[in-house]
């Protein structure tokens, strides 16, 4: 009733016999504060002297008994260490308003016991993060409440309420696994709480048969009546499960550590414990396999200020971290941020720091020059994947054609190389695109790794390469501060806006674009054009040639500062929302050349994200789908006119431009992050080794893909004269090389 009638942010509870310390809710709050994952508190107890512990972490044995490990014990260091745990004490926590109304609160049928456990797993379970803040303080009467009452009323509670606990939160397999041995270990807990002899019902036991009744404890009636008290629950409990499970957004496998001890009997006596053993062994409940570690390497900075290959990587470790152990890398500068992941920097090269990594994963991800940097890297035995959705060797053909001829063929070459032994080592590959894979199953085969063995793996080679797009957030964009409008010098709340979302490089064409919002300008005076980044988060990317000619062309035309504007920056990754929502439209122009064709251009679904129209040059994947999809008009590259008409109609036709944002609404829904990922999230669900790969040899990637001799010669032909000897006999080798001396000496 007060949850029901609370207006705060947080909801504080705290038993009738427990008091606060002074900083009880200060240092919860502040905890909250500190990051918005934060799902609930859980204070430390002690009891009502300050002396023992109470509560200062959670447990969970495997039958489903929530319990507080030290408790009776003194304080010691692990007792003031923050941490996440599975739930809080109910004696003493706090939770977050709006995620107590998205659990529905505690589970009134429980009634008393374990409502908290339940609450906190569940709580865990859609993704939020249950958290232990030692400085937020009680104390505690233990049993000042429900002491009163008979032990066997309480046995009664934790009986029924664990194994209804498990039932509601534990996924289908590992249920299946356990609640048969759980509901037999209550039945012998019951059985040695009374000291009583359940074989004395055996006929060769020696029994009075004409007594029909024996007087029992009541202590051994709790369990069995806390059994069919389950059973009366099922009704609730079937309809309680198939909501959590259905919500739910991490796995139990992920969950595990926050477990703790699995192996708790609860209960002590030969009998118990005999019958503990029997049913630990014979159901193998204790094995809990641990979730999968995932390593992911990216070259970015990570923190406000992020480009397109961060984004990537985060956004990954985010959709794996649901339901494996996850640890995000980079390989530049890091700025300390809340994730349901770890967060680490290396240094490129700095091998010794990173193997520290590469031995704790069991997959490692990876996206551009990682595997040049880090030999651990290139002979790891774990099993890899590589992020190929930026082809690198074909963007650098653009990227460093104004370098001199001998420079540039080198930085083709050895980005060719990269990649090359990114396709050799891999055992799963990503790419943006189905135009992309295309392309990477070509280079894949002359490599070799599209062979028998990949083939009968998998004929459709998914299993070798798969398409995982750039995604997009499913959280919409909210302007929270105004960016541009009556802001920056020049744009006014009511002019036309024209955004160029993300970077600006040498193989995208603002030139025509420039041109043609001149054009426009002529007749549409209220048209602008703002370029969002010029200078890249990366320090090692330099500002390219083509910022400083669009800037001299603008100039040139009379439209810099007046039509045509350029961001001195790069805006921050949450701040472009804003910048998104006060465009009419979203605009891409490049030139056609290879890079185009298989380009992922990720600024576009930030267009879609926001709802905006888009003008683009034809050409690469994402033309095709503005295309195909009325998100927008596509035109001819280096065409002015049809660029000037194309904004014009992006920025002024009413109808166009609703019917464009309900094609986007519509379309967008395929891009979300969970959707673009859902390959890599399903190959971590079972990581194994690609067919082709030797398992015993790294240096040796794929079968046939690293020749470094000539395929031709007598070293050649030796060898093929092995295979001939091996497969069809003596004869055949002999009547071969007769056939290739007469083709090559004549008759």
């Amino acid at each position: 009733m007060g949850a029901a009638r609370a207006k705060g942010e947080y909801l504080a509870f705290l038993n009738n016999d427990a008091r606060p310390d002074a900083k009880w809710i200060s240092a919860a709050v502040s905890a909250f504060a500190s990051s918005e994952g934060i799902g609930a508190v859980a204070s430390k107890v002690l009891d009502w002297d300050g002396r023992l512990v109470d509560f200062v972490g959670a447990g969970l044995t495997w039958f489903g008994m929530g319990y507080k490990p030290l408790v009776g014990a003194k304080p010691d260091k692990h007792s003031d260490q923050a941490r996440d745990v599975l739930f809080g004490t109910g004696s003493a926590m706090f939770v977050r308003r709006s995620v107590f109304e998205e659990l529905g609160g505690f589970d009134k049928e429980f009634f008393m016991f374990f409502e908290d456990v339940d609450l906190g797993w569940r709580l865990n379970l859609l993704g939020w993060r249950f958290r232990y803040v030692p400085e937020s303080i009680a104390y505690h009467r233990h049993h000042g409440a429900a002491g009163k009452f008979g032990e066997y009323r309480e046995t009664y509670f934790l009986e029924r309420n664990a194994l209804a606990t498990l039932y509601k939160n534990l996924d289908a397999e590992s249920l299946d696994r356990v609640l048969a041995p759980a509901i037999a270990l209550v039945v012998r807990r019951s059985i040695a709480k009374g000291e009583i002899d359940s074989g004395t019902f055996d006929y060769r036991a020696d029994d009075d048969d004409r007594r029909q009744s024996m007087q029992v404890s009541k202590s051994v009636l709790a369990g069995i009546f806390g059994i069919d008290q389950y059973i009366e629950m099922l009704p609730h409990l079937v309809a309680a499960r198939e909501k959590v499970q259905s919500t739910r957004r991490v796995s139990d496998r992920k969950l595990r550590p926050l477990f703790g001890r699995l192996d708790v009997p609860a209960f002590g006596g030969r009998q118990y414990l005999d019958g503990y053993d029997s049913l630990t062994n014979a159901f193998d409940v204790l094995e809990e396999p641990r979730a999968t570690r995932v390593l992911i390497v990216t070259g970015d900075p990570l923190g406000a200020q992020v480009a397109g290959p961060a984004i990537r990587a985060w956004n990954m470790a985010d959709q794996l971290a649901a339901e494996n152990e996850v640890t995000l890398v980079t390989l530049s500068s890091l700025e300390p941020q809340d994730a349901p992941f770890s967060l680490a920097a290396v240094r490129p090269g700095d091998d010794h720091a990173f193997r520290r990594f590469e031995s704790w994963a069991d997959v490692i991800v990876f996206q551009g020059h990682a595997i040049a940097l880090f030999p651990s890297l290139r002979k790891t035995r774990k099993i890899v994947v590589a992020d190929v959705y930026d082809p690198i060797h074909l963007e650098q053909l653009e990227q460093g054609r104004e370098l001199p001829r001998g420079a540039w063929d080198r930085q083709v070459s050895d980005a060719t190389a990269v990649l090359n032994e990114q396709l050799e080592r891999a055992d799963f590959l990503l790419c943006a695109s189905e135009r992309q894979r295309h392309f990477f199953l070509g280079q894949l085969a002359a490599l070799g790794r599209i062979n028998p063995e990949s083939y009968l793996a998998d004929n459709d080679l998914r299993k070798l390469i798969d398409v995982a797009p750039f995604g997009l957030s499913r959280t919409p964009p909210v302007h929270t501060r105004d960016a541009l409008r009556g802001v920056a010098p020049g744009i006014g709340s009511n002019d036309k806006l024209l955004l160029w979302g993300g970077g600006l490089y040498n193989w995208f064409d603002p030139h025509t674009l420039i041109r043609a919002v001149a054009e426009l300008s002529e007749t549409r005076s209220d048209v602008r054009l703002f370029f969002q980044g010029t200078k890249h988060p990366n320090p090692h990317v330099p500002e390219m040639r083509i910022v400083a000619e669009s800037r001299a062309l603008a100039a040139d035309l009379g439209v810099l500062d007046s039509a045509v504007f350029f961001n001195e920056a790069w805006v921050a990754f949450d701040d472009r929302q804003n910048y998104l929502l006060e465009a009419d439209a979203g605009v891409s122009t490049h030139h056609a050349h290879i890079e185009t064709t298989f380009s992922f251009r990720t600024r576009i679904l930030d267009y879609l994200w926001a709802g905006l129209p888009m003008v683009v040059t034809e050409g690469d994947s994402f033309a095709d789908l503005v295309e195909a999809e009325g998100l927008g008009i596509v035109v001819p590259p280096q065409d002015v006119r049809a660029l000037t008409a194309a904004l014009e109609k992006a920025l002024y036709d009413k109808e166009f431009i609703a019917q464009c944002r309900a094609n986007v609404e519509r379309v967008r829904q395929s891009f979300y992050w969970d959707r673009a990922l859902a390959p890599l999230v399903e190959f971590m669900r079972s990581p194994s080794r690609a067919a082709d790969r030797f398992g015993t040899n790294p240096e040796r990637a794929a079968g046939g893909s690293r020749r470094t001799g000539k395929s031709y010669g007598f070293g050649r032909d030796f060898q093929l004269a092995l295979l001939h000897l091996r497969e069809s006999g003596l004869r055949a080798v002999i009547g071969k090389v007769a056939r290739r001396l007469r083709s090559r000496f004549g008759r």
